[in-house]
């Protein structure tokens, strides 16, 4: 199937209060645009200078989502034109990001990255890391980002129950975090966990964005 047949049976398959990121990570500019040219206007991309390459070359009506792993030092060359981050696992990145949207008069969405997998490589923040990051003064005084929700990713497990079971856990996360009062930092509306392999059941957990790119682009 084409890039246009597989987005499309994807987009079919997701009800209508989920976002699909269509992760294009390692993907040519062609294959995005065959994506965007059946409509897809969410990119998602893991490393930032192969997302500032792309988002030069491409049409400027895309969203563009950093999902990977977030360096200090490479902020700056995202903050002109990104429209979500993911995966913010501390308050020194945080710190960073507002540091260069207040520079670019800009407000930059972030997701707040939880560890909820059983492996060491995943990173992210624990609950109790949550609770003291949201509660921190420096946390309220910045200006220029927004925390719209969590993300998180599961165990690369063949074992649906312990999926399951970190999905649900990600989601009680998220439900007491929107039961805090709402301000100007903190508007929690996005859950985004699920990818290629695990949306479904994502989906079924309460997730509300899903970030898929082998099933949308092939395998890498």
């Amino acid at each position: 199937m084409s890039i246009k047949d597989n987005l499309l049976e994807i987009k079919s398959s997701l009800p209508e209060n989920v976002t699909l990121v269509a992760v294009s990570k390692t993907k040519p500019v062609a294959d995005l645009m065959e994506a965007y040219n059946a409509g897809q206007r969410i990119f998602g991309e893991n490393k930032i200078q192969e997302m500032t390459e792309k988002w030069q070359q491409m049409p400027k009506d895309i969203e563009w989502h950093m999902i990977g792993h977030v360096q200090s030092n490479k902020v700056k060359y995202m903050v002109p034109y990104v429209k979500l981050i993911h995966g913010v696992d501390s308050l020194k990145l945080l710190k960073e990001i507002n540091r260069h949207a207040v520079r670019w008069r800009k407000n930059i969405n972030c997701l707040l990255q939880i560890h909820i997998a059983e492996e060491e490589t995943k990173f992210g923040l624990d609950e109790k890391e949550l609770e003291e990051l949201l509660n921190s003064e420096e946390f309220k005084s910045f200006t220029n980002i927004k925390v719209i929700g969590l993300m998180g990713m599961a165990t690369f497990t063949d074992n649906q129950e312990q999926i399951k079971r970190e999905f649900n856990h990600l989601k009680s996360i998220f439900d007491s975090i929107q039961k805090q009062p709402t301000t100007q930092n903190l508007q929690p509306t996005t859950l985004s966990m699920g990818m290629s392999g695990d949306y479904q059941l994502a989906i079924d957990c309460g997730s509300n964005m899903v970030r898929i790119g082998s099933s949308i682009f092939g395998n890498r």
